[in-house]
């Protein structure tokens, strides 16, 4: 009798366990697989080489969006682009945020393309080219749509969503609207020209950033692409918008050397002239049109990040808060100053 009643209980005791199991299970997250690509359809990314300014054309499943266009006088450039691409009509026009380089092109590519949506995170700046994006946008019909921070559409089987701006921001390149594509496996990274302080509301904020292509941010200035928000990103491929030549020293050596620690492949629009990345839903392949530029080639900074022994933090090497001769001490990278217990200024590293 005492030996069944012990079975019985080491029966009960394992139904217990495995109802325990059971609820486990069922309570566990579920992984969301990526989604599938079918027919053979792939998702295009033209980064144009409009110089200092941005423009870029992604096209899936025959349906065409344009993030930006470039200064005013690219205006003629991108629609020569866009109908080489024997484009008719685009999905949506995106204006990442009212500085020309990025609306100047614009109001030629709304003068002459059918539009079926026009997104920009202001309706009001006081600049003639913006007043003319406006009024293009107004001549066919549209109003011009404020995104909100996870609104989604789709281009093709391209799952498309507005990650920021988060909030009001008094600096215009924080306004820039963050766009996440997804298509299949793959993942590309719209930043604008945003900067630390709005990247680093989206790290607080627990957006997923997570991208396998980042279209890096404000042309590669030291202002923008901060160590931890590289981190999440953790991209495979960077892509800088940029002229050569420029005044403003972009791409900043500062962000170059980031970008080299995060052990990316760099492509430069003023070395690569327009950089197509093509993507079949697992793997994104690029070309480029200078065949005599090499994007392993795209960054050559090499700079020591400069140490303080007394704050235990490190600053680059052009910091305005550098210590004293006394207090220096030199790391050959990011890493090795954190190894060595340092952490990074947020004036310069972010």
């Amino acid at each position: 009798m005492k030996k069944k009643l012990i079975a019985l209980l080491l029966i009960l005791a394992i139904l217990v366990l495995c109802g325990c199991l059971a609820k486990v299970l069922l309570d566990a997250p579920e992984e969301t697989p990526a989604p599938q690509v079918t027919g053979g359809e792939k998702l295009t990314v033209h980064f144009l080489d409009v110089g200092q300014a941005d423009c870029a054309l992604l096209e899936c499943g025959g349906e065409y969006m344009l993030i930006d266009g470039g200064n005013i006088g690219d205006g003629q450039m991108v629609i020569s682009y866009l109908q080489n691409m024997g484009v008719e009509e685009l999905k949506a026009v995106v204006c990442t945020h009212a500085h020309e380089d990025h609306v100047g092109g614009l109001p030629s590519v709304l003068a002459v393309y059918p539009v079926k949506q026009v997104f920009a995170p202001t309706k009001t700046y006081a600049s003639k080219v913006f007043d003319d994006f406006l009024y293009y946008t107004d001549q066919q019909r549209l109003g011009v749509t404020i995104p909100a921070p996870g609104d989604e559409m789709t281009l093709g089987q391209a799952q498309i969503t507005v990650l920021g701006p988060l909030k009001s921001y008094a600096e215009t390149n924080d306004t820039s609207i963050v766009m996440k594509v997804v298509f299949g496996e793959t993942s590309f990274l719209f930043t604008g020209d945003m900067e630390v302080l709005a990247e680093n509301d989206l790290l607080e904020n627990g957006t997923d950033l997570k991208a396998d292509v980042l279209k890096v941010g404000h042309h590669g200035s030291d202002t923008s692409t901060g160590y931890r928000f590289l981190y999440e990103v953790d991209p495979t491929y960077a892509v800088i918008s940029v002229g050569e030549g420029n005044k403003y020293g972009h791409p900043n050596d500062i962000t170059l050397s980031r970008l080299n620690d995060a052990e990316c492949t760099i492509f430069r629009t003023d070395h690569l002239g327009t950089v197509v990345a093509v993507s079949d839903g697992k793997e994104v392949s690029f070309t480029w049109e200078n065949q005599k530029g090499d994007p392993s080639n795209a960054a050559q900074a090499d700079i020591t990040y400069v140490g303080n022994k007394n704050s235990k933090k490190f600053h680059a090497p052009g910091c305005a808060s550098l210590p004293s001769e006394k207090n220096k001490v030199e790391f050959d990278t990011y890493e090795e100053a954190v190894e060595a217990g340092f952490t990074p200024c947020g004036s310069c590293l972010g």
